[in-house]
């Protein structure tokens, strides 16, 4: 008898924090159906179709509270942004905010993004962002961090040749590992040509409450790539 595929590992922790509050909660019920991306057959959503006129569409995994991707997109009001967060806390902060300054550039998916980037077409995403993923300090717990060898072949598969990757965490840990990952990937070079590259906030950068908190046990580090022309890359051939 055939087995089913196994299910990827979580790569986020709860999904549910304090209760919502009455406003947060219509919210989520009455917008977010609205600005929720509609996911397709794999590799069929061309991500500019979630918008009524962009230029170009970048992607952030694991918005947080919001502050950056929000922020950002009001910087840049030709840019579409698709924006993924399992936490309902955060989709609910975003939605708020969307509410009261009536962003039209922002389309949510509120649960793992994986699904979103699997939908995608390849080489339809102009930028993305991974700050601050769920660390998952655990020695036994660590398969589970989002930066592996296949999640990074399917982000090398969205994004554009010439597309920004930025990555940053404060744990040392994380820090290392997805170094050694991201250097193994032949699509994906590093920008950095000297260590304030990496050892301090990109000019663009925008700070969010999780890192204004200062939870792990170095500085914030950034981690900037471009995904290169490389095409048909695999896990198999870094791993």
């Amino acid at each position: 008898m055939a087995t089913e595929d196994r299910k990827p590992l979580r790569t986020f922790g709860r999904r549910v924090g304090r209760p919502l509050r009455p406003k947060q909660h219509s919210l989520v019920e009455n917008l977010l159906p609205k600005l929720r991306i509609g996911l397709t057959a794999p590799g069929e959503l061309a991500p500019k179709s979630q918008f009524f006129d962009v230029d170009e569409v970048w992607l952030e995994i694991g918005f947080g509270g919001g502050e950056h991707m929000v922020q950002q997109a009001r910087g840049h009001p030709r840019v579409g942004f698709l924006g993924c967060e399992p936490f309902i806390d955060g989709v609910a902060k975003v939605l708020s905010a969307i509410d009261e300054f009536s962003d039209k550039n922002i389309r949510l998916h509120d649960d793992d993004a994986r699904e979103v980037m699997t939908a995608l077409t390849a080489k339809s995403i102009a930028r993305a962002f991974i700050l601050f993923p769920d660390p998952w300090p655990k020695v036994r717990h660590q398969k589970r961090r989002i930066i592996q060898p296949g999640f990074l072949d399917e982000l090398h598969r969205i994004m554009a040749p010439g597309g920004q990757l930025r990555f940053a965490t404060d744990v040392r840990s994380y820090a290392d590992e997805a170094m050694v990952q991201f250097a193994a990937h032949p699509g994906f070079e590093w920008t950095a040509q000297k260590a304030s590259d990496w050892t301090q906030p990109p000019s663009d950068h925008i700070t969010t409450r999780y890192e204004d908190k200062r939870l792990g046990d170095i500085r914030p580090v950034f981690y900037d790539f471009v995904r290169s022309a490389i095409d048909g890359c695999s896990s198999e051939h870094h791993s």
